[in-house]
């Protein structure tokens, strides 16, 4: 029978070298971890329900104001006003500015979007904006999450079916679980390297439906502007399906300042700047270039001013409003024409009371939404504005603007 074994001075020593390295390793992932570095804060109970107004107000006067520099518009998620700045996005009471819940994460916010009843933040990382956290409105609780490679600095708009994220050279389309349907463009380590269509490609613009993406690109053996129209979630997410690629050749497509305004089922809506006459051409006015499903022009629509560098487009619903820095021009929801124009606008427009509110500079404009006529005036006095956009939004009877980076209540 052997004898049993007898544990050593070295063996004791050599268990206790194994404990104290799992230790120190166990700690080294925690502080590296994404959960160290986050501090989330729900809400006891979902945020009250609020009410649509059904009236308009006589006068609006300043009832609190937060940062609000992450955001790139006035943003509202069923019952919250959303705000972020600094690492943190708030939900917050709509009359008295109170927080309801809040997120933070020790890094930089990239962006900050509503849809779905929900809240998309996306964070920078080493990866780029790569962290991306979906929140429930009502709550402030984690509903999902994503890592992906991205751009140093992108945009993140829906559609009401997807969440498009853009950058320069690369983009994505999520679905409502932030689970990705397309990438496109730059891969960082392609399982697949024939699957993207072209390389080197620098994405302008792009816009979105429930059954398009549209994307102006730029690509290194293009002499102008490419218009690429695909499918938002093909069969494979890695593998783009396009609907049809054209360079554009009319007068203008060089320009920068060609982009996508707008998509439907069926149609894209490009803005084509004015150009000057040459010895071969004749100079062109800015207008409105309207391509099929597969990218093909169909109908030109002419307009009368030139759109500022910043042209804004907003949908409500199935309106299309720009914004064009000096007017706000509303679009036919079927062909993309202009209808109408309200002069002297000074941002985007919301929906109250069943008209379409325009902020202008001593205040807001109440106006029919199918003729454009103004139906009311409502003063209001904004303190320390720049002269830059105003980004209008409603909830209940508090009316959102989100100028110079912070986010105004008004009641």
């Amino acid at each position: 029978m052997l004898a049993p074994e007898r544990r050593t001075r070295a063996d004791i020593l050599a268990a206790a070298a194994i404990a104290v390295t799992l230790v120190v390793a166990a700690v080294v992932v925690w502080a590296r971890s994404d959960a160290t570095g986050t501090d989330s804060v729900t809400a006891g109970s979902p945020a009250p329900t609020i009410t649509a107004a059904t009236q308009l107000p006589a006068s609006l006067h300043e009832l609190w104001h937060a940062a609000d520099a992450a955001s790139s518009r006035a943003l509202i998620s069923g019952n919250v006003v959303v705000t972020g700045d600094a690492g943190t996005v708030s939900g917050r009471d709509p009359v008295s500015g109170e927080q309801l819940w809040w997120y933070r994460r020790d890094m930089p916010l990239c962006a900050v979007e509503s849809q779905y009843g929900t809240v998309i933040a996306t964070y920078r990382d080493q990866r780029g904006c790569s962290q991306t956290t979906m929140l429930d409105a009502a709550t402030g609780e984690r509903e999902a999450a994503r890592s992906s490679y991205m751009d140093d600095a992108i945009r993140v708009s829906g559609d009401g079916t997807y969440l498009l994220a853009m950058g320069t050279d690369r983009l994505e389309m999520w679905r409502s679980d932030l689970v990705r349907t397309l990438e496109y463009g730059y891969v960082d380590a392609p399982i697949n390297p024939n699957y993207q269509p072209r390389s080197g490609c620098s994405f302008a613009s792009a816009a979105s439906s429930s059954s398009r993406l549209a994307v102006l690109e730029h690509c290194p053996d293009d002499p102008s502007a490419r218009l690429t129209v695909l499918d938002p979630a093909p069969k494979e997410a890695t593998k783009p399906e396009e609907h049809g690629s054209r360079v554009l050749t009319a007068a203008g497509a060089e320009s920068p300042g060609v982009r996508v305004l707008a998509v439907s089922d069926d149609k894209v809506a490009v803005y084509y700047p004015p150009t000057t006459a040459t010895a071969t051409q004749p100079g062109r006015g800015p207008r409105i270039a309207v391509h099929d499903g597969t990218g093909n022009e169909i109908a030109v629509h002419q307009l009368a001013a030139p759109w500022g560098e910043h042209a804004t487009v907003t949908r409500l619903g199935s309106a299309v409003y720009v914004f064009t820095g000096e007017s706000l021009i509303a679009l036919s929801a079927a062909t993309f024409q202009p209808v109408w124009t309200v002069p002297d606008a000074i941002g985007t427009p919301a929906l109250m009371a069943g008209r379409l509110l325009v902020p202008v500079a001593d205040g807001l404009v109440a106006v029919d939404t199918g003729s454009g006529a103004t139906v009311a005036t409502i003063p209001v006095q904004r303190t320390d504005h720049s002269g830059g956009t105003v980004s209008t939004a409603v909830l209940g009877d508090t009316v959102l603007e989100r100028r110079d980076g912070r986010l105004y209540a008004l009641g």
